[in-house]
């Protein structure tokens, strides 16, 4: 079972992780953050992945450090989850359209981890998001669970739809990277033998 539970407690948060990566794609918990649970809800969704989240954060201040140690704690499960990545395809990529926007993902299951991107957000705030924890999210979550993932816009107005996009198609790519494939057997996906 590829799965990891973890803690992160911290004097700004206190946020619990169960991760099942084969899983029906479910969001179950809320971080407090609405339009960042709809986010998480999506990437579940179309990755297939379930996550289970309890998360208490410092909502008097702002956003911040909420988003992004949900980052860490959840990068942090991929990592744990995926093990020595035996069998995975560990590379994918996808581009979905939210209306006029359209995104792609790229990922790397290597082991380096980092986040690079060109996806513009018009706006600095949905609702009461601010839009720069996008970027937040994503390092925080590369750094910890060992992947690299370019996000590229290639159009774009809206920046819900921009944004939505960006999630979407991170968690199509992220599903086609961690699938196994049965020809690989326990082999890891490197020339070097390692990945982690």
């Amino acid at each position: 079972m590829r799965e990891a539970r973890l803690k992160r407690r911290t004097n700004e948060t206190d946020i619990e992780i169960f991760l099942k990566i084969d899983g029906e794609g479910l969001l179950t918990g809320k971080t407090g953050c609405g339009f960042f649970d709809h986010m998480l809800n999506s990437l579940c969704r179309h990755g297939g992945f379930d996550i289970d989240i309890k998360c208490k954060g410092d909502f008097e201040v702002d956003y911040h450090h909420t988003v992004e140690d949900v980052g860490i704690t959840l990068g942090s499960c991929f990592f744990e989850a995926l093990r020595d990545c035996a069998g995975i395809t560990r590379f994918a990529n996808a581009s979905i359209p939210m209306d006029e926007a359209v995104v792609m993902s790229s990922i790397d299951v290597g082991g380096r981890g980092g986040y690079y991107s060109s996806v513009k957000i018009p706006t600095e705030k949905i609702g009461e998001f601010d839009t720069e924890l996008v970027n937040e999210f994503f390092t925080a979550f590369c750094k910890n669970s060992g992947i690299t993932l370019h996000l590229n816009s290639l159009c774009g107005t809206n920046s819900h739809h921009i944004v939505e996009a960006a999630f979407k198609a991170f968690a199509v790519a992220l599903k086609g990277a961690v699938k196994k494939d049965e020809r690989f057997g326990d082999r890891i996906p490197s020339t070097k033998g390692t990945l982690k």
